[in-house]
């Protein structure tokens, strides 16, 4: 199972990730590009920091929404989201490559993540820049998602995602953040969940139902409070239940 995580949240000199602890235990690192956070200098460090460490770096592009985060549902007509999204993935390559390593794959972020399981237009615009970006960049996103369908139809590598600490409808989609028990505060249960994802491939959904989730990447939110402390509790039981902790292939 890969273990990744949201990094380089940060913009000038406000900070939210702990890049460094969480590029100790994580396997791949998805860095902000500078629409819902990041900029150039945050990018930079995050890139050099992943390389030395082995760490797999992924561009995480997003809406052009830095005061909401990337979490604000937005209407952007698609020929401009390609380039945007083409724009962000070229911004972060320059870093990557510049640290010695690379840009592998693609994870869009917070609303744009969301719109792309269903919108099939907005997903088509999202791969369109992921293709403009060039390179056979691999994309991550929610298992029977419009997103993964479109990088499969584009011939691009896609690599379906779990997520250790949000919950889940019974459709096997993510509790929108403003429905309460969205984000899984228990660490207990956010490491229960992870070890189930990766043996059961499975989770309890937010009526009680199993819901089956077939995934090969994990996530834990860089922005969660303990975000650390949490993914080295995920990684020590990962390893515990006999789980290979590696970045995907």
């Amino acid at each position: 199972m890969d273990l990744n995580a949201d990094l380089g949240e940060g913009f000038g000199r406000w900070t939210l990730t702990d890049d460094e602890a969480l590029l100790a235990c994580v396997t791949s690192a998805n860095v902000a590009c500078g629409f819902h956070a990041g900029d150039a200098s945050v990018m930079r460090r995050v890139c050099d920091s992943a390389a030395a460490r082995g760490v797999r770096i992924g561009a995480q592009v997003s809406y052009r929404d830095l005061a909401g985060f990337g979490r604000r549902a937005m209407d952007v007509p698609g020929a401009e989201l390609a380039a945007e999204v083409a724009y962000q993935i070229g911004a972060l390559r320059v870093f990557a490559e510049a640290a010695g390593s690379r840009v592998s794959y693609v994870k869009p972020h917070g609303a744009l993540y969301n719109r792309t399981v269903r919108d099939d237009e907005q997903a088509a615009a999202v791969i369109e820049g992921v293709r403009l970006a060039g390179g056979g960049l691999t994309v991550l996103g929610l298992p029977g998602s419009r997103l993964l369908a479109r990088a499969r139809a584009a011939g691009l590598p896609a690599v379906e995602e779990a997520f250790a600490d949000r919950a889940y409808t019974p459709q096997g989609t993510l509790v929108p953040r403003a429905e309460p028990g969205a984000v899984v505060g228990d660490a207990a249960e956010v490491v229960r969940r992870s070890v189930g994802f990766a043996v059961d491939r499975s989770v309890t959904g937010a009526d009680g139902r199993r819901i089956p989730v077939d995934a090969r990447s994990l996530c834990v939110h860089g922005d969660t409070p303990g975000a650390a402390a949490l993914a080295r509790q995920v990684r020590a039981a990962l390893e515990e239940a006999g789980v290979a902790v590696r970045a995907f292939a």
